[in-house]
């Protein structure tokens, strides 16, 4: 691990293979996912502030609105400050735009959706825990659970990787979140939309998959949710 900016620590991902739910093609069932880094934890209040003061651009009050819609950092109490938003807790409502901008003001970028998927694919023990009954069961209890009304601090428990928070704490941003739809835009619509969808997974047992491609499925990128936060990579 190293530390990389405004208390960040950034984690080595190994080299993999990531498993699309929904392949876009007979050639792509399996996507070679290269090395690369990615933060232990989601980005914070903290973080996030420090960044809007230097990039005051990026401030509730100064955004130009097609970069976010008007729920933008509404949890903290002004434009640069935090009030009851702990500053270890995850950064919400924040959008795609504002989240590539705070991961290249660090040299970094948000991640692709086949590495996050990859890094997320790590049980506590493997590195791939797709055949582990018992961490597929557990990370499936995680998303059956409604967000707190508070949420806990980043720095939860860690995969394999030591990478934590990957499940249950908030959804999080891919720089291509729309992949999830564009690789369906011909006839194959109807196996995502319809009742016939499980008939098209790669793995029709993996209901928190289908949980995050339907999440990414309904988003803009000006989108600012209570519920999605985001991580950097590179």
């Amino acid at each position: 691990m190293i530390a990389a900016g405004r208390g960040a620590v950034v984690v080595a991902i190994g080299a993999g293979t990531y498993r699309p739910l929904f392949p876009p093609s007979p050639n792509e069932a399996q996507i070679a996912v290269a090395a690369f880094s990615m933060d232990k934890t989601p980005a914070t209040n903290a973080e996030l502030l420090a960044f809007v003061k230097a990039h005051p651009e990026w401030r509730r009050d100064r955004i130009a609105r097609i970069f976010a819609e008007p729920t933008y950092l509404t949890h903290w109490a002004s434009a640069d400050a935090l009030g009851d938003a702990k500053p270890d807790q995850p950064a919400l409502n924040v959008s795609w735009f504002a989240a590539r901008a705070y991961c290249s003001s660090r040299g970094m970028r948000l991640p692709t959706e086949a590495e996050w998927e990859h890094a997320a694919a790590a049980s506590n023990t493997s590195a791939d825990g797709a055949n582990d009954g018992a961490w597929r069961a557990e990370i499936l209890s995680v998303y059956s659970r409604p967000s707190p009304q508070v949420l806990p601090s980043v720095g939860g428990k860690t995969n394999f990787w030591g990478v934590s928070d990957l499940h249950g704490l908030v959804w999080e941003w891919v720089v291509d979140f729309g992949n999830a739809t564009s690789a369906f835009a011909s006839g194959a619509d109807r196996m995502r939309f319809c009742g016939a969808t499980a008939a098209g997974a790669s793995d029709a047992t993996d209901f928190a998959a289908f949980e995050r491609v339907a999440f990414r499925t309904s988003l803009h990128a000006s989108y600012a949710m209570k519920n999605l936060g985001f991580r950097c990579a590179r």
